[in-house]
């Protein structure tokens, strides 16, 4: 079991006293923390729930192909593919909607969305590939036009006069495929675009058949995502289950562990980043993960279109169905818990970050270092890397409140918790207490307050001598 630390230090309302802007101790109220009745950790479940959970989504044979890394110069490897591979299955994700037969089935909403959610993802992939120089690529300039035979499905072309382009597509792919079916040729091409576009920052692009007018190497996308060892996933232990919505619920949780995986690197990354001092790049990774919580959530709401009946009946047939009173189903996730519970203990670089230590005596040290630092406008670094802390802060607990409002829709509000969740009116179930604790990042928080407090009696003062 993984426990969070729910008891959060408020610290001192003293100004600090090296300071003699802020010298004249605003007597400013701190909010006192929300109390749960009975509270337990959030992030418990049972084992066996979850065992069961990464049998179905097959996450044994996923994290095998996750955690090879094959290419042993390039350490964006093992953020980058995961996140190649949540793109990949939503490719098929598209064309399972489109295929699907049923006719109360609302395919225009679920296309909108699978396109936004396609968008989202390329631009997460983008952000993560910018500043890369490591990663395999296909030089299309060096072959002076000749095609290979390996290469059937590359184009010639021609830029800036005589400059010759060898444009590579994927041929393991499914957009590739998606762009020639009738049905998926107008969203295929959308994404096309979108690769073109979002890519324009990075040094190469994906080689998924997008224009590449800037005539840029291409990722080798197929020795780097794998899609055909990823594709051979696509069925469930369960799909002798005859529901439609089961190859939408096995699919998009795929997706969503699969970003998950790439979140769990990236926070490694950013730790270790903070420990090297390198401010600018953690703060670039915590807003990319900012991105990534708030992407989570966008894939959870494709539960909002699934079809009512048949996802219940599907939760029948699976026999999903709570442990306990207070379980949430997210937490069968093993990965999520760990993403949790690591984006939260990121308070914990705060002092370092600052250049001080904790004080054993409880004093005010790390508030009033946060409130030199806010003030003085010279580390420009710092503010944005904790100020990025606090926006995960925000993304992580938004997620939790929209997962609480999505469970509570897709299976009603008794049924969603055996019947203590979101019905009862305590908030002592898991979920509330994550979205409803304390702040992860007191000292910031107080150093604001009274940085705020300080400029509305400057103002006040200065309207007075008017």
């Amino acid at each position: 079991m993984v426990e969070l630390d729910w008891k959060a230090k408020m610290v001192s309302s003293d100004i600090p006293k090296k300071s003699p802007k802020l010298s004249n101790k605003p007597q400013v109220s701190i909010p006192t923390p929300f109390r749960f009745s009975n509270m337990s950790s959030p992030l418990s479940t049972s084992p066996s729930a979850s065992k069961a959970y990464d049998y179905y989504l097959r996450l044994p044979e996923l994290r095998k192909l996750w955690e090879t890394e094959e290419f042993p110069a390039w350490k964006n490897e093992v953020v980058l593919k995961p996140a190649l591979h949540a793109l990949e299955i939503t490719f098929r994700f598209i064309s399972i909607v489109l295929s699907d037969p049923r006719p109360y089935l609302n395919r225009r909403e679920w296309t909108r969305r699978l396109q936004s959610l396609t968008t989202s993802q390329i631009e997460l992939i983008a952000m993560l590939c910018e500043d890369e120089n490591e990663a395999p690529i296909l030089d299309l300039t060096s072959s002076n036009g000749v095609l290979t035979r390996e290469s059937s499905s590359a184009e010639v072309w021609k830029i800036h006069g005589e400059t010759t382009v060898v444009n590579r597509t994927s041929e393991a792919s499914l957009l590739p495929r998606l762009v020639t079916w009738q049905k998926s040729e107008d969203v295929a091409q959308k994404i096309l675009y979108s690769i073109e576009c979002e890519m324009r920052r990075c040094p190469y692009t994906l080689g998924l058949g997008e224009p590449n007018l800037s005539g840029k190497p291409n990722l080798d996308y197929d020795a780097v995502c794998k899609p055909n060892e990823l594709h051979a996933l696509k069925s469930s232990p369960y799909d002798h289950i005859e529901n439609h919505e089961n190859s939408t619920l096995y699919t998009t949780n795929q997706i969503l562990e699969s970003w998950i995986q790439t979140a769990k690197q990236l926070l490694k990354r950013i730790a270790s980043g903070i420990d090297a001092g390198s401010f600018e790049a953690a703060a670039c990774d915590c807003y990319i993960l900012e991105k990534i919580w708030k992407l989570l959530e966008e894939i959870e709401d494709l539960h909002l279109l699934m079809d009512p009946n048949d996802f219940l009946h599907l939760k029948s047939q699976l026999q999903i169905k709570s442990v306990n009173e207070t379980e949430a189903f997210c937490f069968r996730s093993k990965g999520l818990v760990e993403i949790t519970k690591l984006s939260k203990e990121l308070k914990h670089k705060v002092p370092f970050i600052l250049g001080v230590e904790v004080d054993p005596n409880g004093g005010p040290r790390i508030q009033d270092a946060a409130m030199r630092l806010y003030s003085e406008q010279k580390e420009g670094n710092k503010v944005s890397l904790v100020q990025a802390l606090q926006a995960i802060e925000a993304a992580l607990k938004r997620f939790f409140f929209g997962y609480k409002q999505v469970l509570m829709i897709v299976m009603g509000s008794l049924e969603a918790k055996g019947n203590r969740v979101v019905a009862c009116s305590d908030s002592g179930d898991s979920l509330s207490q994550i979205f409803l604790e304390p702040t992860y990042f007191p000292s910031l928080d107080a150093a604001k307050t009274f940085l705020g407090e300080f400029w509305s009696r400057e103002q006040g003062e200065s309207r007075f001598k008017k």
